[in-house]
């Protein structure tokens, strides 16, 4: 919804302006057809070839992910946390063995359906039984794990940033393929310099059009998009890491309530639980 706002708000401002000053958008709109052809046609067709099929598709995935609201909200986190909770307070009742069930199968566990949420969410379920898993073997230290999770975490962060990089990449080559579509009128122009002037102001109008069009949709259109999916990337590194730190808190000893004050700190501001308020949630769940 804000993208569409600012995509508003922008071009309104741009062509708003040029019309009130006594621009003639006509000339603007005649031409708008073919350069967008020959600008979005050589920039796609650059983008298919920088890039893998994987990456391709992501990048698809990433478009419509633009449009989509934030799902990292503070009461995904306190669900995710209140999750936490339950299986750091069932191992120090019962002991590291009695969460095997739920770790081996979490989608028929009583504790993941209780918070359909996160428990739902692929990666979050595999992020924590996977290293549920190991604590339960034994076989790895809290330093171990922790490294492992760094590893996952940056790989996840480097994986998901591809569509953000490829948007990147095709906004950097639209203002060059703008210049492109501009040569290609001016050249055509040069070819009829036996007409009027009249005819041969408007051939240079709709030339330059090209190189309008190359900067507008680079820097109003597709970087904010790039900009956007970086942030929504964070958003989903920051909730990695809140596990990360819950579950090595835990590790090192720290009773549940301790553990989960842990995870609480790292997340952002905007979105972080004040204490009591989680408090008052896990307690509320049991």
């Amino acid at each position: 919804m804000f993208v569409i706002i600012g995509w508003a708000v922008s071009l309104g401002c741009i062509f708003g302006v040029f019309i009130v000053h006594g621009g003639n958008i006509g000339v603007v709109m005649k031409a708008l057809p073919f350069e967008m052809t020959t600008i979005m046609g050589a920039a796609i067709g650059a983008m298919v070839a920088t890039n893998t099929p994987k990456a391709l598709k992501a990048t698809l995935a990433g478009f419509g992910q633009c449009f989509k609201g934030s799902k990292y909200t503070k009461a995904r986190y306190m669900e995710l946390m209140a999750l936490l909770f339950d299986l750091l307070q069932k191992i120090r009742k019962e002991g590291l063995m009695s969460i095997e069930k739920d770790v081996e199968d979490p989608h028929n566990s009583p504790l993941f359906q209780k918070y359909p949420t996160v428990g739902s969410d692929h990666h979050v379920t595999e992020f924590v039984t996977d290293y549920l898993r190991m604590m339960v073997s034994g076989n790895l230290n809290a330093h171990e794990i922790e490294a492992l999770m760094d590893s996952e975490i940056e790989t996840h962060h480097h994986e998901a940033h591809v569509p953000a990089q490829a948007i990147t990449r095709l906004a950097g080559g639209l203002p060059a393929f703008g210049i492109v579509a501009a040569v290609l009128g001016v050249v055509n122009t040069m070819g009829s310099v036996g007409q009027p002037p009249a005819v041969l102001g408007g051939m240079i109008g709709s030339a330059l059009v090209g190189t309008f069009l190359g900067i507008l949709l680079a820097y109003g259109i597709f970087e904010p998009l790039a900009g956007l999916l970086e942030q929504k990337v964070d958003e989903a590194g920051k909730e990695l890491q809140c596990i990360k730190t819950t579950l090595l808190a835990s590790m090192q000893g720290y009773a549940p309530q301790v553990a989960i004050e842990f995870g609480r700190k790292v997340l952002y501001s905007t979105e972080r639980p004040a204490f009591a308020e989680l408090e008052a949630h896990v307690k509320g769940k049991k």
